[in-house]
């Protein structure tokens, strides 16, 4: 049966590209695999058991149920809930050994009364906030959190870490963030405190920060092959390192000629300036292809870029095939991803509707079968 609106994944790509960050890192810093939001939307269960056979050590999740999905695929693997646990979630980490964030003693004290209850010694990163503002104890608070959470029998901090509000923008500011943590975790070390893992670079600042590696990374976006988005630029040696993963597509439906001052979509948004070929699409944003893109995005079709017209609505979009001598019903169109000498990134599309790399990647929804290839060569 042909997909009207697929993804293709290619696990060969995205083996290379967890290589590479191994190989940049060196043999003695561990890897954190993100696999948040269905694996960045390259489908969570399918990832998570290619980076089981490719050297990943942990697992960073959003919620339990992408810890539980992990878990069907294959047990033991140290998986990190990088969330706070809502108050009737935590017994539920505790008793499947989910390694849960803590940002304050009161979430140490519930976990640890909870770990006496099940017979279990809870293992817990700290969240240190150094000016992300989201979860975290602050700098100041973080010696007395864990001066207090020592006396807790059933709980115990394997992991210590921060995350960089903007690697990929703001060098000063990412600077000032690493040296706060650096001397936070100067000053717990001369207390005696020692963890297992301590860690705050994201793919920005894997790219950018060498020296906030410390002894684990946690990748998201360069595992799938992109770069972040920002002021700050990867060089062209780790562009051509990196292998995009996903490739989306779809089918051309129609194909039709219109004379000039047609009107084109909902609210008449595009008027035909002259006669026409237009070609009807099978995707819209009821397959998480942005509205936002709406007047300013491409597609390629037979290797040739083709600007979409008026808005994209929910099954279907418009553009233009004039260019195009021979474009008929069922031809493959593609929207991520390389045709011909032609490539259209995720980044591209970002750019086009206004956002950023990984809300195109999450935004590929669930009606959009994913099809993975080079699994033997992966």
């Amino acid at each position: 049966m042909t997909n009207r609106c697929w993804a293709e994944i290619d696990l060969a790509a995205l083996q290379s590209n967890l290589t590479w960050i191994r190989h940049r890192v060196g043999p003695k810093v561990r890897i954190m695999t993100v696999v948040k939001a269905d694996a960045y939307g390259h489908g969570l269960r399918q990832i998570a058991a290619l980076l089981m056979q490719s050297g990943t050590d942990i697992f960073g999740v959003a919620n339990l149920e992408e810890a539980r999905a992990i878990r069907s695929v294959g047990r033991g693997w140290p998986i990190l809930m990088l969330g706070a646990c809502l108050p009737d979630e935590m017994e539920r980490a505790v008793r499947e050994e989910i390694m849960p964030t803590i940002s304050s003693l009161d979430e140490a004290r519930r976990f640890s009364e909870l770990g006496r209850k099940f017979n279990k010694v809870v293992n817990a990163h700290l969240k240190v906030d150094t000016g992300m503002g989201r979860l975290g104890v602050s700098i100041d608070d973080a010696p007395e959190l864990l001066k207090s959470s020592a006396q807790l029998s059933h709980l115990r901090f394997s992991g210590i870490y921060t995350h960089f509000a903007s690697a990929e923008d703001d060098s000063a500011f990412t600077h000032k963030q690493r040296r706060s943590f650096e001397r936070l975790n100067a000053r717990l070390a001369s207390d005696g405190f020692h963890f297992d893992h301590i860690h705050a670079s994201n793919s920005a600042s894997l790219l950018h920060e060498s020296k906030s590696a410390f002894n684990l990374v946690r990748p998201g976006l360069l595992v799938y092959g992109l770069l972040p988005t920002g002021r700050r630029r990867a060089n062209s040696l780790l562009r051509k390192n990196l292998r995009p993963a996903l490739s989306w597509k779809c089918r051309v439906t129609l194909v039709k000629q219109i004379p000039a001052g047609t009107p084109l979509s909902y609210g008449r948004s595009y008027i035909a300036p002259h006669a026409m070929r237009v070609a009807t699409l099978s995707a819209g944003y009821g397959d998480g292809y942005l509205r936002a893109g709406s007047g300013h995005c491409e597609v390629l079709i037979q290797g040739r870029r083709c600007p979409v017209l008026g808005r994209i609505t929910m099954d279907q979009m418009l553009v233009d095939v004039s260019s195009i001598s021979k474009v008929k019903s069922g031809d493959e169109v593609v929207l991520i991803g390389r045709q011909g000498r032609n490539n259209i990134t995720a980044n591209e599309l970002a750019q086009w509707c206004g956002t950023v790399p990984w809300e195109i990647l999450t935004a590929i929804n669930y009606r959009v079968p994913r099809l993975y290839l080079n699994a033997h060569a992966a």
